[in-house]
């Protein structure tokens, strides 16, 4: 029997997850897999850390109950690993709100109170929590742990963390808290494993992909981040608008008389490298065609992200490193380079030969900030959240 934790990562049409051993100093990969419950027949694929294919199964959706696939997942891993082989199972929640600023083990009070964050992250707040119900339902005593996306920005302090509105709304929690923390979180320890004297200084780690947000970090510490109360705001994104002059949503619920539903749709759904280019909110398509408007779209998106850099840089009073991860920032060479180039003014130089190679650094000699790519690992970082919370609730 192999002493493991499952870690969830919950996305909007699928879920990612990777058992991971926690025996030795490390939490070390069993297998990864993903659950996709959202094609017409749901379907559950578990490979090896070597991407092996070990287990793979659809059900028609007339045939799913209350545990969709979860119940699979965990017969799969007993069946493989052994009974009683989970210890845990951890959980990225994107929002914890004002009160959860680290990994906790879940109770029924905390579940209630995570679900009252809702309205601050509406599409990824339910889908976040809906595996700690069937997980709950299947394996009532098995600890499931909730690790934040919001808790690595709780360094962030006035100025960086308000908004300009009265402060009767910043007491309710109306505030900004960041997101991809846990990507963050794991960018910057390896960044201080690889140059500790770089981490040490100022920072600003990229995370682009389908969702996108910057962080400026001093000595590893979060100060500042593009995102804001909700997923919404900053970098153009996917299918996200970022940062929008709030007149621009007055005039549609007032003159195009959309409703908040519309509203949230159009925001979430429509807007971003969608919305711009009219074919598609992936990067990969919008970097193929030969379209005016995916170029417009790329052309959005890098000209966003280099100007927010610069803001992060002017909040952390200069700029010492630059690191791109996420699936854009870890694979689209033109990306990286563009952006660098709008920032060369700060004087942010790449070598060309190895941004296409994607080499770790890819900085040139004569650049004032080392840039790096630094492929992320959210899962791992839950994982070891995991082991911490476990030594902590089972120490005698």
């Amino acid at each position: 029997m192999t002493a493991s934790v499952l870690v969830l990562n919950a996305g909007s049409s699928s879920i990612k997850f990777g058992l991971f051993e926690i025996s030795g100093s490390e939490p070390a990969l069993l297998c990864k897999g993903l659950l996709d419950e959202h094609e017409a027949k749901p379907r559950l694929v578990a490979s090896s850390p070597s991407g092996e294919t070990l287990f793979e199964r659809q059900k028609e959706a007339s045939d799913m109950d209350g545990g969709h696939l979860f119940a699979d997942v965990i017969a799969f891993i007993e069946h493989r690993f052994g009974e009683g082989c989970l210890r845990g199972v951890g959980h990225r929640i994107v929002h914890g709100g004002p009160d959860y600023s680290g990994p906790i083990a879940l109770t029924d009070d905390i579940h209630a109170k995570l679900e009252a964050l809702t309205p601050l992250a509406p599409l990824h707040q339910p889908r976040c929590l809906a595996p700690v119900r069937a997980l709950r339902a299947i394996r009532p005593p098995l600890t499931q742990i909730a690790c934040f996306d919001t808790a690595f920005h709780h360094s962030m302090t006035p100025p960086a963390s308000r908004f300009a509105i009265p402060g009767r709304y910043e007491a309710r929690g109306l505030r900004r808290y960041g997101f991809h923390g846990l990507s963050f979180e794991y960018v910057a320890g390896r960044l201080a494993a690889i140059a500790p004297e770089l981490a040490a200084g100022r920072t600003v780690i990229a995370h682009l992909g389908n969702g996108a947000s910057l962080c400026a970090l001093r000595n590893g510490r979060s100060i500042d981040t593009t995102m804001g109360l909700t997923p919404l705001d900053g970098l153009v994104m996917g299918t996200r608008s970022g940062t929008i002059d709030p007149g621009v949503l007055l005039y549609l619920l007032q003159h195009e008389r959309m409703t908040t539903g519309d509203l949230q749709h159009l925001l979430y759904h429509e807007s971003g490298l969608l919305g711009v280019s009219g074919i598609s909110a992936d990067m990969r398509t919008l970097l193929a065609s030969g379209e005016a408007s995916a170029r417009e779209a790329v052309d959005l998106f890098t000209f966003r992200a280099a100007q927010e850099v610069a803001m992060m840089a002017n909040t952390l009073g200069g700029l010492d490193c630059l690191v791109f991860t996420g699936g854009i920032g870890e694979h689209a060479t033109e990306i990286r380079s563009a952006i660098s180039e709008r920032l060369a003014w700060l004087g942010v130089r790449i070598d060309a030969a190895a941004n296409v190679q994607a080499r770790e650094r890819i900085n040139a000699g004569d650049s004032a900030a080392d840039v790096f790519v630094i492929p992320t690992n959210e899962e791992l970082t839950i994982a070891r959240h995991c082991v911490a919370v476990l030594q902590r609730h089972y120490r005698p």
